[in-house]
C-alpha cells in the first residue's frame, strides 16, 4: 500500500531533512503529540559523548577488566548490570587512548549503529564502563529536572523510540549522531508523576535481579555438586589417546580426545557417578524441515533455544508433524544441533501449546530427568565439554547428531535435588515475567500520560 506524505518547505529547512521516510505519518503524529505537551530536548538534560577512533581491540577481549559497551549489550537491557556478558578490556587500554570515552552508574547509553535507538541506564552497582564506537552516552543528567528511571521509560516508549528511529541518518548503514540525539524531545510531567513511572522501572530491575539470583543459585547448585566450581583446567601442549578409544568411538579428530572431560570425571566427588544419557531417554530425535503455513503450530528453531530458556517470539508456523513424537510438548528438553555459536545450547520447554522443531533442533524426552535439571547440566561445563567432544563437521557447519547426544554421560541426581533446582528455575521465571510486566507498564503509562495531555 502506497503512503502519501506532504511537508512544508519550512519543515525541510527546520529539520534539515528531505528524505521521505522522515515525514512518515507515524513520525509526524508523534511530533504533533509532543508539540502539545511540555517537553525539553535531551541536550538540556545532560552532557553527550561518544568514542572516536581507537586501535582494533577485539584480540584484547577477556572475561575480566573494564566493560566495553556495544550496541548488542543495550537492546534487551533497559538497565545494565555488572553481570551481563560484556566484552571487557584491560583498564590500561582504555586509559592509554583518550578517544575512548567512559560512562558511570546513573548515566544513559544509547545504541547508535548496528541496532540503533535503544537506550539503557547504567545501574547503581555498575562500574565505570568504556564505550565502543557503536554507542553514545549521556552523563551528568540533571536529576532536579528529570528522573533517570523515568527517562529510560520514555526513551523506550513509543514517543521516545519513534523519535530516535526518525533521527537516524543513512550513510553506509543507519546511525544516530550526537547532534540529532541531542534534539530528541522528552515529555516532562510533574515530578511526582515521573517518580511513579520511575518506581515501576526500579521495581522492574529488582524483579530482574531476583530472577538472575535464582537462576545463578540453580546453576551453582549443580556446579558445586559436580565439583565444577573447584575444577581447574589447563590446556596441554599435547595429549594422547588409546587405540582402543579410537576403535570404540570411530573418531580421528584430536578434539574428541581433549582431556578436559576425562579430568572432570576423575575429580568427581566421592559417591557421584555418571551414566550414559541413552539409559534415561524415552525419545531423542532431531526435527524435520517444517511444512510452513500461515497459521498452525509455532516453529521452534535454534534462535529460540537460548541457554535454559525458550523464547517464544517471532515464530513462524507449520503443519503438525505426522509423527506425534516429533511435536514439542511440555517437559521436553530442546538442544541445538547445528551451527557455531548456537550448537549445544539446551533449554526446557515449559509451554502449554504443542510446537514443531525445525531440522536444527533435537527433542530430548526423559521420564527420570527433569527438563530444567537436564538443561542446566547440558549448559554447564560438564555438558559443553561433551558437546565439543562429540560435535562433527568443519568450522563451516558443525553438527551434533542424536546418536552422539545419546553417548553423553549425565548425572542422574536424586529426585529431591532435581526438584530443588526446578523450584529455583520456576522462581526465576516468575520474577522475569514480573519484570517484563513492570517494564511494559512503565512504557504504557508514559504513552497514556501523553495521550491524556494531548486530548482537549
Amino acid at each position: 500500500m502506497a503512503i502519501c506524505m506532504t511537508a512544508m518547505t519550512s519543515e525541510l529547512y527546520s529539520h534539515s531533512r528531505s528524505d521521505p521516510e522522515y515525514f512518515l505519518p507515524s513520525h509526524t503524529r508523534v511530533e504533533a503529540d509532543l508539540c502539545a505537551v511540555p517537553t525539553l530536548p535531551l541536550r538540556k538534560l545532560g552532557q553527550f559523548s561518544c568514542s572516536a577512533f581507537y586501535p582494533a581491540a577485539t584480540h584484547l577481549y577477556a572475561s575480566d577488566g573494564v566493560p566495553f559497551l556495544r550496541c548488542v549489550d543495550i537492546v534487551d537491557f533497559p538497565l545494565i548490570s555488572p553481570d551481563q556478558p560484556f566484552a571487557r578490556l584491560p583498564a590500561s587500554f582504555a586509559d592509554e587512548h583518550s578517544t575512548i570515552r567512559s560512562l558511570h552508574a546513573g548515566d544513559v547509553v544509547i545504541s547508535k549503529v548496528g541496532t540503533p535507538c535503544y537506550a539503557a541506564l547504567l545501574a547503581e552497582d555498575m562500574p565505570p564502563s568504556a564505550m565502543t564506537r557503536t554507542v553514545l552516552g549521556m552523563s551528568q543528567i540533571d536529576q532536579s529536572v528529570i528522573d533517570p528511571y523515568y527517562l529510560i521509560a520514555f526513551l523506550r516508549s513509543r514517543h521516545g523510540f519513534d523519535q530516535l528511529m526518525r533521527e537516524r541518518e543513512l550513510t553506509i548503514q543507519y546511525q544516530l549522531t550526537l547532534e540529532r540525539t541531542r534534539k530528541i524531545k522528552v515529555y516532562v510531567p510533574e515530578r511526582q508523576v515521573q517518580e511513579i513511572v520511575g518506581d515501576m522501572v526500579r521495581r522492574y530491575y529488582r524483579a530482574l535481579r531476583a530472577s538472575v539470583a535464582a537462576s545463578s543459585s540453580a546453576r551453582h547448585m549443580i556446579e558445586a555438586a559436580l565439583g565444577l566450581d573447584k575444577l581447574a583446567l589447563h590446556k596441554p601442549v599435547g595429549y594422547t589417546a588409546q587405540l582402543s578409544e579410537v576403535e570404540e568411538s570411530r573418531r580421528l579428530d584430536a578434539e574428541h580426545y581433549f582431556p578436559a572431560f576425562r579430568a572432570f570425571r576423575g575429580g568427581l566427588p566421592a559417591g557421584l557417578a555418571l551414566s550414559p544419557l541413552s539409559g534415561h531417554l524415552d525419545f531423542c530425535q532431531r526435527g524435520r524441515q517444517p511444512a510452513y503455513v500461515t497459521t498452525g503450530l509455532p516453529v521452534i528453531n535454534s534462535k529460540h533455544v537460548q541457554q535454559n530458556r525458550v523464547i517464544e517470539e517471532d515464530n513462524r508456523f507449520a503443519l503438525a508433524n505426522p509423527d506425534a513424537n516429533l511435536q514439542i510438548r511440555f517437559g521436553d528438553t530442546l538442544l541445538n544441533g547445528t551451527g557455531r555459536g548456537t550448537l549445544g545450547r539446551a533449554a526446557p520447554y515449559l509451554g502449554d501449546k504443542l510446537a514443531v522443531p525445525d531440522n536444527h533442533v533435537t527433542i530430548i524426552r526423559s521420564a527420570s530427568l527433569d527438563p530444567v535439571f537436564l538443561s542446566l547440566y547440558l549448559n554447564s561445563a560438564a555438558g559443553q565439554m561433551q558437546v565439543e567432544m562429540h560435535q562433527r563437521g568443519t568450522s563451516g557447519q558443525l553438527e551434533l547428531y542424536p546418536s552422539d547426544i545419546r553417548r553423553f554421560l549425565v548425572w542422574a541426581a536424586p529426585t529431591g535435588f532435581q526438584r530443588e533446582v526446578r523450584d529455583l528455575h520456576d522462581k526465576a521465571a516468575m520474577a522475569e515475567r514480573e519484570s517484563r510486566r513492570l517494564l511494559e507498564e512503565a512504557k504504557t503509562r508514559v504513552e497514556q500520560l501523553i495521550e491524556a495531555a494531548v486530548k482537549p
